[in-house]
Formats: C-alpha cells, structure tokens, sequence
C-alpha cells in the first residue's frame, strides 16, 4: 500500500469515528431527556403555574446565568416577551444579563457576585418571579440573587443540575426546583432548554387554549 493509499484510508476511519462520536451525543443527550421526563414534569408544571400567576397579576420574570445560563436567560425572555410559538399578548420578562453597563458597573464598583443581586432589589417586587439558572447550582451571584428575591417576596424557579448544589439550600419550600439528574454541563444545558420551552408553551395552552403538540 502506497502512502496516498495509506493516508486516504485513516482520514476515512477517522471521518466514521467522527460520525459516531457525533451521533453518541445525540444518543445521550434524548436518552437523559427521555429519563428526565417523568422526574421533571412536576416542577416544570409548578414552575408554569407560578409564572402564570406573576403575569397575570401584572408581575415579571427577572431571569439570570452565567454563560450559557445567561444565553438561556436572554433565550427565555425573548420568547416571553415576543412569544414561543404562537400569537399572543406580550408576557413581562427581563433578562439580568443583557445591560453590559450596569453588569460593569455594579462588578467594577462592587463585587461580580452581585451584579444580579442588585438588580433584582432595584426592580423586583412582591409577586414577581426569578428565574435563576446554574447548571451546578452553586453560581454565587445567582445564590445572591434568590437571596435578594426572597427579601422582595419574589418566587423563585431555580434550575440546576448534579444534585442541586448549594441552590438547593437556598430555595424555599414556596419555590420551584428544576434539578437535571446529570454532572455534565452540555447535557444539563440540553434538559436547561428544553424545560424553559416546555414552561413557554405550558403558559401559551393556559393562556389560549390547548393545542396539539406539533411533531
């Protein structure tokens, strides 16, 4: 076998094994969702009934994270305030992640935990909920932030993953626990947005009506 031979042969075993290591992805990521969906639907089903509460009531959604919490966080808002799949009236949402300045500010002068801390205190009120997202569920600024949401009896719906972290301790038993059962960041991140589309949709049927889940 010449070398040209040789070296076309391992870019092909090595494009396979690339396809498996892609397909094993998605193989995992739908097997942890179809096992997380028995364990979730109750506290995404409560989590629905509180934001359907605070909305309806003329509250808000303050929504916060950390990377690609904080992208779920924008992520959700967006489809709260413009809307998830069908057309409805506009739903109260802020995403605490968005204004570079005051998140520079408050870390700058203050401290980077609490960027959102503040925030929640300057515009939270009683009624309102926090949507605070930490895949390990110890992220200190969103542990601040439920903290500030308590004293402005707010509810939280907090969403974690590999066992809760200490958001576990700091929820209240008035406030709702999304806890992926998975360690990997990828693959709570994968259920992180698929319980937020879950709670969109579950607050547009409450709203609208039902309609037929569309395959």
């Amino acid at each position: 076998m010449d070398c040209r031979a040789a070296l076309a042969m391992m870019a092909g075993y090595h494009e396979v094994m690339l396809e498996l290591r892609i397909q094993q992805h998605f193989i995992d990521s739908a097997d942890l969702k179809y096992q997380s969906a028995q364990v979730l639907s109750k506290p995404i089903a409560a989590a629905v009934q509180a934001m359907l509460t605070c909305v309806t009531s003329g509250g808000k959604v303050l929504a916060c994270g950390n990377g690609g919490s904080a992208a779920d966080a924008q992520h959700f808002s967006a489809e709260f305030v413009g809307r998830y799949e069908r057309e409805r009236p506009e739903l109260a949402a802020i995403a605490l992640t968005t204004d570079s300045s005051i998140i520079t500010a408050i870390a700058n002068d203050y401290d980077f935990n609490v960027i959102f801390s503040r925030q929640v205190r300057a515009l939270g009120q009683p009624g309102d909920v926090l949507l605070a997202i930490s895949t390990s569920g110890n992220s200190a600024n969103v542990l601040a932030a439920i903290e500030a949401a308590h004293e402005r009896e707010m509810v939280v719906v907090g969403l974690s993953g590999r066992g809760g972290g200490k958001m576990t301790h700091a929820l209240r038993d008035t406030d709702v626990h999304i806890c992926v059962p998975h360690e990997r960041t990828a693959r709570i991140q994968e259920v992180h947005i698929l319980a937020l589309h879950c709670i969109c949709d579950a607050v547009d049927a409450q709203l609208l009506g039902d309609q037929e889940i569309q395959p």
